[in-house]
């Protein structure tokens, strides 16, 4: 076992332990309360973001179902590193915001394009001077329509130097905090991204008493449930339909999706094709201690709910991750690519074996019913590069860029809690093909 690797081990186990997390959850409350402070909740919202627009809508019924202080913060866009492919994070945005605003009953949508510099300039007016007046709840939906729609705006109040300190000063508070995006909510220690997690905040609040009398028993958005297919979907139903599910070995997201994406395609009697890439970092891109805290912490808490184990890691970052691919590849020519990618998946980031050793990586490969010494003959060598390459080329063909992706035809989305709509659209096919 690499040395450094069993110490990211401990140190991970320990951060990122769910005993820990409420350990901290029970100091922040204590501390709250031997203090008489009120229940406060930081949130940041930028201009130009979908998901802001979202929360937009969100955050009215939010607060008006617990006891909080809201404090809003009018935020840059994420800095350069968070957005490698800004022009391309903004049009996936859109049409995944788009997407969550049909399946939840908001309003969102996508024009095609972000709105421009002087129409920016306008909202990020009128939201701060809304903030800073207390009004932002009421406004804030209202301003978003306008930029977002095209309607007019008001001529803004504030010069261009002014907006962009009050900007940069919430982005640095953000940063100070530990997180990098908009439509993000903090609250004594954890974050919150967008409508998908309000959940678990709300949870926390409920179980701390924080409930207004009278609020709904339901969450603002409880998470879709997936798969949804009925039990009794024919065993001919979209017969050559293929989900291609595009995978990285060190995406801790990825660990805790493939048993349902198995079942999904499984459920729908779909081809589940594996196109693994290079990890972003392994790629060039930057993935800062901040935003690798963000995502683990949430995969923990993600895990938790689904009922999926995780924690136990053993980061696969470089050599274990090539020399999974080396196998992976020919595994799928053999058609034990999903076993073995369940099998690696599972052991680093579950039960703490180590990819980069013979002896750990011989009982993934045994396990996913694969000869070692043939399979270890492979490692080392160069033939599973250029797939690699392809998938990651065609996966930025279909507009996105990390992992875990998936996609149905014309139909891409990324995220493991974004497999509602890869979900709909083998629903749609099959709707279209009884048609047919």
């Amino acid at each position: 076992m690499r040395v450094r690797a069993a110490l990211q081990n401990r140190v991970a186990r320990s951060l990122f332990g769910i005993d820990r997390r409420n350990a901290k959850r029970g100091k922040a409350e204590r501390v709250r309360r031997r203090r008489n402070l009120p229940h406060t909740v930081h949130y940041f919202h930028q201009a130009g973001d979908p998901y802001s627009h979202l929360m937009s809508q969100v955050l009215p019924h939010f607060q008006a179902r617990y006891e909080i202080n809201l404090d809003v913060h009018i935020t840059a866009p994420p800095p350069d590193w968070a957005a490698p492919d800004r022009t391309r994070l903004d049009a996936y945005s859109r049409i995944d915001a788009a997407r969550l605003a049909r399946q939840a009953g908001w309003r969102f949508v996508d024009p095609g394009h972000q709105p421009d510099a002087t129409r920016l300039a306008q909202a990020n007016a009128a939201l701060i001077a809304a903030a800073e007046s207390g009004d932002f709840l009421a406004q804030a939906q209202k301003i978003g329509d306008a930029l977002w729609s095209g309607d007019m705006l008001a001529e803004r109040a504030l010069s261009l130097q002014e907006i962009e300190q009050v900007l940069a000063q919430a982005a640095a508070a953000r940063s100070r905090l530990g997180h990098y995006l908009g439509a993000t909510l903090y609250y004594a220690g954890e974050w919150y991204w967008g409508p998908d997690r309000l959940h678990y905040l709300e949870a926390r609040l409920r179980a701390l008493g924080a409930m207004r009398p009278g609020a709904p028993v339901e969450v603002v958005y409880p998470p879709p449930v997936v798969p949804s297919a009925p039990a009794h979907t024919p065993a001919t139903a979209n017969a050559g339909r293929e989900l291609h599910w595009y995978l990285s070995f060190r995406s801790p997201y990825t660990g805790i999706v493939a048993e349902r994406v198995k079942a999904l395609a499984d459920a729908y009697h779909a081809d589940l094709k594996l196109r693994f890439v290079l990890p972003m970092v392994m790629r060039g891109m930057q993935v800062p201690r901040m935003k690798g805290f963000y995502i683990m912490s949430d995969v923990v808490r993600e895990a938790e709910r689904l009922g999926v184990p995780f924690g136990n890691a053993m980061d696969p970052v470089g050599a274990p991750v090539e020399r999974g691919y080396a196998i992976l590849s020919e595994a799928i020519k053999r058609g034990r690519g999903y076993a073995f990618a369940q099998s690696f998946l599972s052991g680093v980031w579950r039960q703490g074996l180590d990819a980069g050793s013979d002896k750990d990586l011989k009982i993934i490969t045994e396990r996913a019913g694969l000869d070692w010494p043939e399979m270890r003959a492979l490692i080392g060598g160069d033939h599973w590069r250029a797939e690699a390459e392809a998938n990651r080329q065609e996966m930025f063909e279909f507009g996105v860029w990390g992992v875990p992706s998936f996609r149905i035809g014309e139909v891409t989305a990324w995220g493991q809690d974004r497999l509602w709509v890869i979900d709909a659209a083998l629903k749609k096919s099959m709707t279209e093909e009884d048609r047919a």
